[in-house]
């Protein structure tokens, strides 16, 4: 049996968490598990809303499943291992019978879940798409909960918005305009594009600095200054065009996929000095992928309900449980207020569908189970890449779990080419900056109000670069002490 803790630091400092360690085994030794086949991962799950139970049970699998849901039931995968995952946070809490948690998970084979999908890679799994309706509906949402999305962040606002960090950045556009403007080189058009733009709060603190700094400068940059704003989210951009609108002409809105920006902006490419992007990338889907003794697995999720918190949504909402996957699909594909048109006589008004989606999400939870993959070669990372990109990472870290970022991933590969040759990309969001942090903490998914958030492979995405002639660092996020964000830059390599 192998035991790997994941919080060292957390362990050492929770002496609840300590104490969790010895039920947590002999609940193991009582039980029938063969042990010479079991994991034991104990995380320190940090977000108090995620898709995690306190502790479940992972197959690993010896064979790719077969194609079809009847296939698999005619035939079931064997597998090689089991890997039990334990949330110690929640372990070292004195309400938890550790040992009670950890055999029901081992001994329950068909536990009390109401499904609402079948088995895919995470990046695929339907909390990608409730996380795509909460920017797509978000106006119903808020109008719910009465407040805006924002004011459920840690620390009720992103870290988007500090001035000092925008005349940090503006001063360093202002030293590469000044070099080109000395060489009779600096462009009539000075493009500068922001990708989620939330409520416009960052656009204003930076257009709000940058007339300042260039009235001192002298230098009349903001005459020529294009500043564009995209989001996916309608409302949010709409939000954001009231924030800017003192800015006028110099602000343009566009409702973009940030995982396809060629199609919609392919016209700046080569020409934009500045991408600024604040916790996008976070929010984007991701598979996740784990060595194991040697081989590569790629992780499948599938969403669930508990029993008892279904039950209590069907009392609520006049449901069956057969009835939760299909509503629930539904939901997903048009929407509350259409949802509430399609089933008034569950729905009285989209307020309701809301309520329904809220309690859905609030009580979402995932099964997980590792898959071997037949290559790095076969895995798709992106449309144009290969899993050939991780193996680099994974052979260096041995036993090891990590995010693909597969969204972050694309949207950086789309980024890089709008880059003018002194451009940069500058982006703030929850890095890892090794890959050895995946041995030694949790980094997601957790749920932000209705939204999803996942830490992004720093390595990864630096390593793409590389290979593209450009070159990425990381650096704290200095002007607020103690947050988790870093800030990528990114420019043409020297």
């Amino acid at each position: 049996m192998e035991i790997d803790i994941r919080a060292a630091a957390r362990l050492r400092a929770s002496a609840g968490a300590q104490a969790a360690v010895l039920p947590l085994v002999e609940a193991l030794c009582r039980s029938d598990a063969d042990l010479a086949t079991i994991r034991v991962v104990c995380d320190w799950i940090q977000y108090k809303a995620n898709f995690r139970e306190i502790a479940m049970v992972r197959p690993v699998l010896a064979d790719i499943p077969a194609g079809t849901a009847a296939a698999a039931a005619a035939a079931p995968t064997p597998v090689d291992g089991h890997e039990l995952a334990v949330d110690l946070r929640r372990c070292a809490q004195p309400e938890t019978d550790v040992a009670a948690e950890v055999t029901a998970a081992i001994l329950d084979t068909n536990p009390d879940r109401v499904w609402l999908e079948p088995w895919a890679p995470s990046s695929a799994s339907c909390v990608w798409r409730f996380n795509a309706l909460f920017w797509q509906a978000l106006v119903d949402w808020e109008k719910v909960t009465g407040k805006e999305y924002e004011q459920t962040l840690p620390g009720g606002e992103s870290d988007a918005r500090n001035a000092a960090a925008a005349r940090e950045t503006i001063l360093d556009l202002f030293k590469i305009w000044d070099e080109l403007a000395t060489r009779r080189a600096l462009p009539d058009q000075l493009y500068v594009l922001e990708l989620g733009v939330g409520n416009g709060g960052q656009a204003r603190t930076w257009l709000d600095e940058f007339v300042e700094l260039d009235r001192r400068h002298g230098r009349d940059y903001y005459r020529r200054l294009h500043y564009l704003m995209g989001d996916y989210s309608a409302h949010v951009l709409d939000r954001a065009r009231t924030a800017v609108a003192h800015h006028g002409d110099h602000v343009s809105g566009l409702v973009l996929e940030a995982t396809r920006l060629s199609g919609t902006i392919g016209f700046l490419a080569g020409k934009t000095f500045l991408v600024y992007i604040s916790n996008v990338y976070d929010n984007l889907p991701s598979d996740e992928v784990a060595s194991i003794r040697g081989r590569v697995y790629l992780v499948q999720a599938r969403s669930f309900l508990p029993g008892p918190a279904a039950d209590e949504i069907a009392v609520r909402f006049g449901l069956r449980r057969a009835e939760f996957a299909q509503v629930t699909q539904r939901l997903l594909r048009i929407g509350p207020e259409l949802l509430a048109e399609s089933l008034p006589e569950k729905f009285g008004d989209t307020g309701q569908a809301v309520l329904f989606w809220q309690a859905v999400w609030a009580a979402l939870r995932q099964a997980e189970r590792y898959v071997p993959l037949e290559g790095l070669d076969t895995y798709q990372v992106t449309p144009t890449l290969t899993g050939e990109i991780l193996r680099s990472l994974l052979i260096a870290e041995g036993d090891v779990r990590m995010h693909v970022s597969n969204g972050a991933l694309a949207s950086f590969a789309d980024t890089l080419p709008l880059l003018h040759p002194f451009g940069r990309v500058v982006c703030r969001d929850l890095f890892t900056t090794s890959a050895g942090e995946y041995r030694s903490g949790f980094f997601g998914p957790g749920k932000y109000d209705g939204s999803v958030v996942n830490w992004v492979n720093g390595p990864l995405l630096q390593l793409f670069a590389s290979r593209r002639g450009f070159d990425v660092r990381f650096s704290a996020f200095t002007q607020r002490p103690g947050s988790h964000i870093k800030t990528l830059t990114a420019g043409v390599r020297d």
